[in-house]
């Protein structure tokens, strides 16, 4: 059993992971940024309260991390942004400065086990803000010296998840079709959050993963096509899906950031679409000794209200 500092405890990937990573026997220490956000993880995790406790702090914000990682074994790092409103700039400051910020907490207080939650085919390249904001967090990762342990999912699909139920927003709007961008044809490799989870914990006991990276991703590529026709299947809709030029997309998705409407793909992500995000297909098993779940016919949670608590 270890004492572990977990951020984003309370968002879509950390509201799996902290049941698993209590489900394994650790002590949690989640760092939240308000006594709202601690009382809900009390709320949802009431089952385990000695083995969670709640620290106040900011990833952004490097003196409310001092003192905040003492007394833990390992830190798990799961904040980060997908997208902003402001050109990139908090995508900069919260994906790259927050975890330059939380390797400096851990190296500060002797804390040695690092594990990082990136994201797949991330790479610095100009204009595409999220992609080179990770790419750096995880630069900054592998410069640590600390024993840290990459984990870069591709699309995380599951309860609370965000881009497949902004998906099944667009499906539920009473119209026939549904715009995808382009040809509808980029490829992903979406992988269910539980499984992400299970890494998780699995790298977190085995000192034989630091120092690496692993990809995660589900047993098959889906197109960007695929994945909306799924969706609407999830739900019991009949839509076309409709490729849409990428100028027209860029156009309604900007006219979306303007006014802040969580439209599927930012104007940054659609910049992005034109790489792929896969991996290997049989890298889990290969790597981590397991087979990811298959998304297709699991989207059944897009019916359900997404729950606050």
């Amino acid at each position: 059993m270890a004492r572990i500092f977990l951020t984003g405890g309370s968002g879509f990937v950390g509201s799996h992971v902290l049941p698993a990573l209590l489900a394994a026997g650790h002590q949690v220490v989640a760092l939240v940024r308000n006594e709202k956000a601690a009382e809900r993880l009390r709320v949802r995790h009431a089952a385990a309260p000695g083995a969670l406790e709640m620290r106040l702090g900011d990833v952004v914000d490097a003196t409310s991390l001092r003192g905040a990682v003492d007394g833990c074994d390992a830190i798990v790092h799961l904040v980060a942004l997908p997208r902003d409103w402001n050109g990139g700039a908090d995508l900069e400051r919260v994906n790259a400065g927050g975890t330059a910020n939380l390797v400096a907490a851990a190296q500060a207080a002797g804390i040695r086990r690092f594990v990082h939650l990136g994201a797949l085919g991330v790479l610095e390249r100009d204009g595409l803000h999220y992609a080179s904001s990770k790419a750096r967090g995880e630069a900054t990762v592998r410069a640590s010296g600390l024993d840290w342990t990459i984990l870069k999912p591709s699309l995380i699909w599951g309860e609370r998840d965000g881009f497949f139920n902004i998906v099944a927003a667009l499906v539920r709007v009473p119209a026939p079709i549904v715009p995808v961008p382009g040809d509808g044809k980029s490829r992903f490799q979406p992988v269910w959050v539980g499984d992400v989870a299970r890494a998780v914990v699995q790298v977190l006991g085995d000192p034989k993963s630091a120092g690496r990276s692993y990809e995660l991703g589900g047993p098959r590529y889906w197109t960007y096509r695929e994945i909306t026709e799924e969706v609407a299947r999830a739900l019991g809709k009949r839509r076309l899906v409709l490729p849409m030029p990428v100028p027209l997309i860029r156009l309604v998705a900007g006219l979306s950031e303007a006014v802040r409407f969580p439209f599927p793909v930012a104007t940054d992500q659609l910049r992005q679409l034109a790489f792929d995000n896969i991996g290997a297909v049989d890298g889990v098993e290969r790597e981590l000794g397991f087979v990811p779940v298959d998304m297709g016919g699991r989207l059944g949670y897009l019916r359900r209200k997404i729950s606050k608590q």
